[in-house]
């Protein structure tokens, strides 16, 4: 009976032990590279947004959206990028994060040659990844809430490109730091053992030199 106990007792500690360490380590490693104050920022020729839903279940802005936007534009106004990277999830008709953004930032006074839509940011990885193997961007800004930011500077060091990042406001959802536990366990995962690649890559684009109209 011991002896079953404590296999059972091994088989819990065994993943309560990974997920406190894959957090750990990714907080611990991204540290240095995530910035509370745009005023401290180096400068980078792009900045790229983390695409959210616009409005929360039942109504009503999400503030999470609303907060990336605000320190998206003052990134980009205040100088510290040239370009933003509008990275989302685009696979419903109805559902288009990059399309969103786009609107609100063109509502906020940012011209249109400053954006540039990515389509296939499913995932933080996806949109890391992709900003660098299709938007050609070996040193780069990630702007979201710090909880995210922690995850994009890992994969991004990771995969050898230096990515900083500026924490927009955080609203402080419970449910959103549970899920980001699990989040940042999977990401240590994705990048130590699994190696996995975006779900699509594509044609390259070159920012700054041919920017197509997406209006």
């Amino acid at each position: 009976m011991k002896k079953l106990l404590k296999g059972i007792f091994y088989i819990f500690l065994i993943p309560v032990m990974f997920l406190c360490i894959s957090n750990l380590s990714i907080k611990f490693f991204s540290k240095n590279y995530v910035y509370e104050n745009v005023e401290e920022i180096p400068k980078r020729k792009v900045g790229l947004v983390l695409g959210t839903s616009k409005y929360i279940i039942g109504g009503g802005i999400n503030h999470f959206y609303k907060y990336r936007m605000e320190a998206a534009y003052n990134a980009l106004m205040k100088g510290k990028v040239e370009y933003l990277i509008l990275s989302g999830d685009n696979s419903q008709k109805e559902y288009n994060e990059p399309v969103r953004m786009r609107k609100t930032l063109l509502k906020m006074g940012i011209p249109s040659e400053k954006l540039i839509l990515d389509y296939a940011g499913f995932r933080t990885l996806d949109s890391v990844i992709r900003a660098h193997k299709v938007f050609g961007q070996k040193s780069y800004l990630v702007i979201s809430q710090k909880f995210q930011n922690e995850r994009a500077v890992y994969i991004g060091r990771k995969r050898g490109v230096d990515v900083i990042a500026l924490n927009a406001k955080d609203p402080k959802k419970k449910s959103v730091y549970l899920r980001e536990f699990f989040a940042k366990a999977k990401a240590f995962l994705d990048v130590n053992i699994l190696n996995t690649q975006p779900k699509f890559l594509g044609e390259k684009v070159d920012i700054g030199i041919k920017e197509s109209r997406q209006d």
